[in-house]
């Protein structure tokens, strides 16, 4: 094989000097490691393409880092290809597929087993169990675990099954037949298996019928509850129905493979249609800054080399060069592999399912990830250093002035960090209404902490409000010699940015990436804030209506919110239970039950007109405001972030220094 390399590196002598036979080109970086192995039927054609001046940003991202590129020469494209994969292999370059970090969704197993079990998995054991699946969403398996445990209930035991005496809780609670103690015969069980077997195949026409009829049996003899029982499991069939995959009884073996990108991240997904049921998903996430079509043929010849066998059809979402991959299956696997790129029918469907998982797991992966590149973006709109990875948020919270809180939230690689979020009561106003004061107050108290403790610093501090707040958090951090960490504030009216030493806001396109993310932080800090502050006030009205009681001061009204919630807690406890945890008088006990009984609905509407009151002072202080320029749009609506998926970390009281 004829090999090569470029001279010292520029776009026109790369291709200049390259030569137009097939073969492998090696792109390294300036420290002369292998970032990128491709393959080319003309290597002078395909390296040029990548300098083309409509390059799409992906490609432009990699090519930034290439300092030399070099070339084998092959006698064929299958020599390329498989030299291209070895080289892969051998080098593992950063910006070529891998199969490191790979997901698979859970399914749902029946044992091969004389008494089968059914449960929920991520292991495929090829010992003649059935499976069904995958599930991206746990709550759908959860669900047909559940409806399938009402209908058909089989033994929960692991291993072979043991002869007992008396059965175990799961019979007593329908749960179990009880085969172990002989309360079912092996026949009647195995009816039961295919039950369930029905069930996840979507064959529940029958079992419906029969639910119905039953409902109307128990309605005409009026038992309500059996009826009752069997409407529920109708409508949780319907409900799982809609949700069934398609299962289809076509012997070959077949193979899907769908994808999903955005910017550099890829997530590849494999499912694997077994005679006539989907045995398996693969997950296998990527960094990948090539076209699509050059990428997917990598992912195949990666995938398959590390399999044993190969399926008969290939399924794939979009065109590409086939003859070298049947190539490829005919000489390493002895198989002949079809290829096919369906746009409608049934395998467009699972190929459509296939891709739904892909995306998932891609969401998955970039909140992990976090949002860097909105994070760039920000870092050049505000003429950082580097992007803010660590970025602190605060806003105030009032009613007219009482109730006065502050809230610090925190965001790391563009994500909350709910474990850093902390929360301040504001001491220094005395029921004034002074939002720059507090400001001074909660900035002050929390970074004369991070000096003391020497906790890192933030890269951006964000503050919710306009240039008011935002000189007064200045002054406090120039006077703590801090003064060198970025500081913005975002005003609530037009979106406008503000920046200390700068006389005009910034405007900052509406549903770009850099306003986006800090809306987030703002509206992230207003919502704790505003929780925190609802918290404290619903407290307080229902320590006053229980001291209305004759014999409950304030201490009793704390002892009894403590050990209940709330007055819908205290209007719902059994007077035995206030009398036992509270130490109270039955007469006592049964006068606070019926005060929180008709304090609760109050505390509501309270909070309620709290969140008015506080709205409204909110619309007070924007009207004080010097008046923006009319840009002729509406500002965006904020609304409450979208993840709230994860349980916040909140320290109770204070956060002092």
């Amino acid at each position: 094989m004829e090999q090569g390399t470029t001279p010292v590196f520029s776009p026109k002598e790369t291709t200049e000097n390259l030569p137009t036979s097939c073969g492998v080109y090696l792109m390294k970086d300036a420290d002369d490691t292998i970032i990128y192995v491709g393959k080319a039927k003309n290597l002078k054609s395909r390296v040029k393409s990548y300098f083309l001046r409509r390059t799409d940003p992906k490609t432009a991202v990699l090519i930034q880092r290439v300092a030399r590129i070099d070339y084998i020469v092959t006698r064929n494209e299958y020599e390329a290809l498989l030299l291209e994969n070895n080289l892969i292999k051998r080098w593992n370059p950063r910006y070529n597929i891998n199969l490191k970090d790979g997901k698979t969704y859970p399914v749902i197993r029946i044992t091969n087993e004389d008494y089968p079990r059914v449960f929920r998995t991520r292991t495929i054991v090829q010992d003649g169990s059935d499976y069904f699946g995958p599930y991206p969403n746990v709550d759908s398996i959860e669900r047909y675990l559940d409806l399938a445990e009402r209908l058909y209930p089989l033994r929960k035991c692991r291993g072979p099954l043991k002869q007992r005496e008396h059965p175990c809780l799961y019979h007593h609670i329908g749960r179990c037949t009880a085969p172990c103690a002989g309360r079912i015969s092996r026949e009647d069980y195995l009816e039961h298996v295919n039950g369930v077997r029905h069930l996840l195949n979507g064959e529940t026409e029958a079992l419906r019928a029969r639910l119905e009829q039953s409902m109307l049996d128990a309605s005409e003899k009026l038992e309500f509850e059996r009826a009752a029982a069997s409407r529920d499991l109708i409508q949780a069939i319907d409900t799982l129905q809609a949700e069934q995959k398609v299962v289809d009884f076509d012997p070959d073996t077949r193979d899907y493979i769908a994808f999903a990108t955005d910017q550099e991240m890829c997530t590849f997904a494999v499912f694997q249609m077994r005679a006539g049921h989907l045995l398996a998903s693969d997950m296998f996430a990527a960094t990948v800054l090539t076209p699509a079509a050059e990428a997917l043929e990598q992912f195949i010849v990666r995938y398959y080399d590390t399999r044993k066998s190969a399926p008969a059809t290939l399924y794939l979402p979009i065109v590409i060069e086939r003859d070298q991959i049947v190539h490829y299956f005919q000489q390493e696997h002895n198989a002949d592999v079809r290829i096919d790129f369906p746009s409608e029918g049934r395998h467009a469907s699972v190929l459509a399912m296939a891709r739904e998982n892909a995306l998932q797991d891609l969401e998955r992966r970039k909140r992990e990830h976090g949002n860097l590149p909105a994070l760039r973006e920000l870092a050049a709109v505000l003429e950082l250093g580097a992007p803010p990875l660590h970025i602190e948020g605060f806003d105030i919270a009032h009613v007219g002035g009482r109730y006065t809180v502050a809230s610090m939230v925190t965001f790391s690689n563009g994500i909350p960090d709910r474990a850093r979020y902390r929360r301040f009561h504001v001491r220094s106003l005395e029921g004034a209404i002074d939002d720059f004061e507090a400001m001074r107050e909660v900035v002050a108290r929390r970074y004369q902490r991070v000096a003391n403790e020497r906790l890192p610093r933030p890269d951006l501090i964000l503050i919710d409000g306009g240039k008011g707040q935002l000189n007064a958090a200045a002054e406090i951090l120039d006077g703590l010699g801090m003064a060198e960490i970025p500081l913005v504030g975002l005003a609530k009216r037009l979106e406008e940015v503000f920046v200390p030493q700068r006389p005009d806001p910034m405007t900052l396109p509406e549903g770009s990436p850099p306003l986006r993310l800090l809306q987030y932080v703002r509206d992230e800090a207003h919502r704790f804030s505003t929780s925190f502050r609802a918290g404290l006030q619903s407290r307080d009205v229902s320590r006053s209506a229980l001291q209305n009681v004759p014999g409950i001061g304030p201490k009793r009204s704390r002892r009894i919110l403590q050990a209940f919630g709330s007055l819908e807690a205290v209007a719902e406890a059994p007077t035995d239970v206030l009398v036992k945890s509270c130490r109270l008088t039955r007469e006592v006990a049964e006068a606070v039950r019926i005060e929180a009984r008709r304090h609760a609905s109050e505390d509501t509407a309270a909070s309620r007109d709290a969140t008015a009151s506080e709205a409204a002072a909110e619309l007070e202080e924007a009207a004080a405001e010097p008046a923006p320029a009319d840009y002729g749009t509406e500002p965006e609506t904020r609304t409450e972030p979208e993840t709230r998926t994860e349980p916040e970390t909140r320290t109770d009281g204070d956060q002092t220094p």
